[in-house]
């Protein structure tokens, strides 16, 4: 059972402004405070097995997100009209739309989150990482802020050294990211990645990093309350990366030694305190074979991830929001975090692995995940039942499926076992790929990075 649960309502009526997986588990997490949770839906969710996690449901339009769950104004109306006095946006759409949340607080609607001040700030990769140099940690080498044109991203790269990336500024997921090896090619990405950018995020602000090569993925799990106390409950390993969108988590990290651990979580609570930062919150970090950190970026939400973290520190994150966006105090000190053991996450979609990925949407006839293949513990984090149809509108994801043990080869024996047993039948799925990657020996012995999907060549 996850600490923090309370007798008495934090809010009485709490609207989650998102669908699926995670509007199912901010739900939950919700009436285990004592809060009515309200829920939104589009025209092509309406009536999904997922909405039965509500008292209540607002339809906020049509199928497109852009015309149902990325409408800040509908969204904040649902929550007036059903008499929401909180708001959680939960991850992907609005969660990190500082204007959004500046809505909500202008209409006396909390909002589950950050500060909107402090989520400007993080909300552009460069600002973040000028805010973060200050708070003390160490930033990727590459330009100091927005790039004006070509030129003056070769000027950079020639500075910075071969290979580079350029991101997108306010962007995230992979979009709007482009490698180049030489100056021929960082000309020829140069205009897609502004491209991609201003589709994705209306903004075609890119800037540019050194790419390190073997690098891993390093995420620090941080709860801030509003009275400036402040915890780390430690990291995951999110390195197992497609187009830099994560397929498996875990947490401890099998390349960080204790003293790196103890080290780095006190770096990132000292920096997120330095800005301001209030909430639940990921920092996320690159660590170069040689053990350095450099800093990426901050992810002023709820991750996708969480429950790997939940697993090994036993403390529930989304009851943590709630109760700080609340006005409580946080109830914790650093050393009332005791992280035990071993726990992993994969993420199951609804993807064709074996045809570059292809989303696959369509009806699930057969859904069936045990929970007793250990010998560790199995927890499910999912939306889906038999008979339920993906839409083609949203994210392919189906389950997340975590694992705890006591050690990590017990943890990815219990993850194989589970997921062999599992029985998903209607659509193609990315079990295979997770089985290739857990029996292969780059990731059983922990020597893996972001450059490739370890067990995996299609």
């Amino acid at each position: 059972m996850f600490s923090g649960r309370l007798s008495v309502s934090m809010f009485r009526r709490l609207l989650v402004a998102n669908r699926g997986e995670v509007a199912v588990r901010i739900a939950r997490a919700a009436r285990e405070l004592g809060c009515t949770p309200i829920g939104v839906a589009s025209t092509a969710d309406r009536g999904s097995d997922w909405t039965r996690a509500f008292d209540e449901m607002v339809c906020v339009g049509p199928a497109p997100p852009a015309e149902s769950y990325l409408k800040a104004e509908r969204l904040v109306q649902a929550a007036l009209q059903t008499r929401s006095s909180a708001l959680h946006p939960g991850w992907g759409f609005l969660a990190e739309d500082r204007r959004f949340a500046q809505l909500c607080r202008q209409h006396g609607i909390a909002f589950i989150g950050p500060p909107a001040g402090v989520m400007a700030l993080l909300g552009a990769k460069s600002p973040a990482k000028r805010a973060m140099r200050a708070g003390g940690l160490e930033v990727v080498p590459g330009s100091d802020g927005p790039l004006r044109d070509v030129e003056a991203a070769l000027l950079c790269a020639e500075a910075s050294d071969y290979p580079v990336l350029l991101k997108a500024d306010y962007g995230g997921g992979g979009r709007g990211m482009r490698l180049a090896a030489n100056e021929a090619e960082l000309r020829e990405v140069f205009q897609a990645a502004q491209a991609e950018a201003r589709s994705a995020f209306g903004s075609d602000s890119v800037y540019l990093e050194r790419y390190v090569t073997a690098g891993r993925h390093i995420e620090v799990q941080l709860l801030v309350d509003g009275f400036g106390q402040a915890v780390h409950l430690g990291e995951r390993e999110c390195s197992v990366q497609r187009t830099h969108q994560k397929l498996i988590e875990e947490s401890p990290s099998p390349a960080l030694s204790d003293d790196e651990r103890a080290a780095l979580g006190k770096r990132a609570v000292q920096a997120a305190l330095s800005v301001g930062y209030e909430n639940a919150g990921t920092m996320e970090f690159l660590r170069t074979p040689e053990g350095k950190f450099y800093f990426m970026e901050v992810n002023a939400r709820l991750q996708v991830e969480h429950p790997v973290t939940e697993m090994v520190s036993g403390i529930d994150i989304v009851h943590k929001q709630i109760e700080i966006s609340a006005g409580r105090p946080l109830g914790l000190r650093q050393e009332d975090v005791r992280l035990q053991g071993h726990s992993i996450e994969c993420r199951i979609n609804a993807e064709d692995p074996e045809a570059n990925f292809r989303p696959a949407p369509g009806r699930i006839e057969t859904f069936d995940i045990p929970t007793d293949r250990g010998p560790g513990r199995v927890r499910i984090d999912t939306h889906m039942t038999a008979g339920e149809t993906i839409p083609p509108n949203y994210d392919s994801l189906i389950a997340k499926v975590i694992v705890h043990a006591d050690f990590r080869e017990s943890a990815i024996e219990t993850m194989q076992n589970t997921l062999a047993a599992a029985q998903i039948e209607g659509v193609p799925t990315t079990v295979p790929l997770h089985l290739a990657v857990l029996s292969c020996e780059a990731f059983r012995s922990g020597n893996y990075d972001t450059g490739s999907i370890p067990g995996w060549s299609s």
